[in-house]
């Protein structure tokens, strides 16, 4: 008989805090828990403020998917905390591909309970639909042929791959729907070759196929994942990180698997400080948790993942405890991520009017032309057509039958902001905050002026959350 899904209620819930309370949480845990919808990037900002203080707990329950929190059970039974993260797996075997719904509903209910959630993915093969952990990923190596098949647009393998991710994309497509932000870690340890898509360093190497994974999701509307970029502690393999390195603007955590000495040497903690760029960093997957006071000594760290069986076969009860009961580690009810609203609904249906923002000027189109790729900028307020912009119950921002779009899909702080045909992607939605911000939850940036710059025909573009007024944005009544 397939085992229920556990379920809990917390003890306490509280409201959504502002990101301005999210410092006090950092060096005063209380108790919440995350019961609304977030983004990536306040999921993102909250890792990046507890990080030098605080570290979140993890617990990775592995397959089977039809019982997709007995580890996480486990850490309570044995700490009497429950894992401020949840870890689950997307699966391989025909088995657990068909439980993926119960891991779904367990993530839901763990998210709802105040923990993250983060789903990482043992994929078979492209050309296997589903495997056994041996041959069907471990030891299952592409030729450097194959691999170029699966790296090129429109090749039989490439074709075969992104099949498979589609298959995850209905149950990804959940957790947005229900708020849920994921740390998402596809092709882990990919600086090490036990798995078929590692071991290969450079451009065209296990770098590129994040890349295609991460362009080939964000393309289908998943805005919801923060991408965990991931390596291993291999020997030497240190001074060789920068080479597996997909890009700043593909990755959102940077991420580190101490498992060949148990503990990050201090080449590796700073060789992934050095790789992240001031991203957070995270232990992905630990055996042996980390103690109080290796903690304190390398406090960038934002969360760290236990593995599974290794909860009990490489710890002890005493340390499990000591380390969960630290003042520095925060588990569930300890912590809350600030939430926002979901893609912008306004009361009563879509509303039309202007955008105002710094210095009382108004969001307008180039010349009023609605040809794709033109300039949106800040002007002097006008009431004309290119000032017109209709905030829409899709998350749209329209003027003159087009949509308020990111150029090029882009992520990165800076890309200029334009006009397009509207369809349908994550560069064109925007989330409203309650305090005037304007997200494109995609990039997990802000509508922004450079700069601050008031003068007339000054090109938007998308920032990091800032204070700045300059952030600040009026929506049509």
């Amino acid at each position: 008989m397939r085992p229920k899904i556990f379920t809990r209620k917390t003890a306490v819930v509280l409201a959504a805090l502002p990101l301005a309370a999210v410092a006090w949480l950092a060096t005063t845990p209380s108790q919440a828990s995350a019961t609304g919808a977030s983004t990536p990037a306040a999921v993102i900002s909250y890792l990046q403020q507890i990080s030098g203080n605080h570290v979140v707990s993890g617990v990775h329950n592995k397959e089977p998917l039809s019982n997709p929190s007995q580890y996480t059970i486990q850490a309570h039974a044995l700490t009497g905390k429950w894992p401020g993260l949840w870890g689950g797996e997307l699966g391989f075997t025909a088995a657990d591909v068909a439980n993926r719904q119960t891991m779904i509903n367990q993530a839901k209910t763990e998210w709802a309970n105040g923990s993250l959630v983060s789903l990482t993915w043992h994929m078979c093969r492209p050309d296997v639909a589903t495997c056994e952990f041996n041959g069907g990923i471990n030891g299952a190596k592409l030729s450097d042929a194959e691999w170029s098949q699966l790296t090129t647009s429109g090749a039989t393998l490439n074709n075969q791959y992104k099949a498979k991710l589609d298959g995850a994309v209905p149950y990804l497509q959940q957790l947005k729907d229900a708020g849920i932000p994921v740390l998402f870690r596809p092709q882990h340890e990919m600086n090490e070759g036990w798995a078929w898509w590692g071991g290969r360093p450079g451009v065209n190497g296990s770098a590129k196929l994040f890349q295609i994974t991460h362009d080939y999701l964000v393309s289908k509307g998943l805005a919801n994942l923060v991408w965990v970029w991931n390596v291993k502690d291999v020997d030497g393999g240190a001074a060789s990180v920068s080479s597996y390195y997909p890009g700043d603007s593909y990755v959102d955590v940077a991420s580190l698997d101490p498992w060949v000495h148990n503990w990050p040497s201090n080449e590796w903690y700073q060789a992934i400080l050095n790789v992240a760029h001031g991203k957070p960093i995270s232990l992905a997957e630990v055996g042996t948790v980390p103690t109080p006071s290796q903690l304190a000594s390398q406090p960038q760290w934002a969360w760290f993942m236990i593995w599974s069986e290794y909860l009990t076969s490489a710890n002890s009860t005493a340390g499990l405890q000591a380390t969960f009961n630290s003042s520095r580690v925060l588990s569930q009810g300890q912590f809350t991520i600030p939430t926002s609203t979901p893609p912008t609904t306004p009361p009563g249906g879509a509303h039309t009017g202007a955008i105002t923002g710094v210095g009382g000027k108004c969001v307008d189109v180039a010349a009023a032309s609605s040809a794709n790729g033109t300039a949106v900028q800040l002007y002097d307020c006008n009431g004309s057509s290119a000032q017109s912009w209709t905030v829409g119950t899709d998350g749209t921002i329209r003027a003159l039958g087009k949509c308020l779009d990111v150029t090029g899909q882009g992520t990165a702080n800076g890309t200029k902001l334009q006009l397009w045909d509207c369809n349908g992607s994550g560069a064109q939605q925007w989330s409203a905050e309650s305090d005037g911000h304007l997200q494109n939850p995609q990039s997990g940036r802000y509508l922004d002026v450079p700069g601050g710059s008031t003068a007339n025909a000054t090109r938007l573009q998308i920032y990091d959350r800032n204070t700045n007024a300059w952030q600040t944005w009026h929506l049509p009544a």
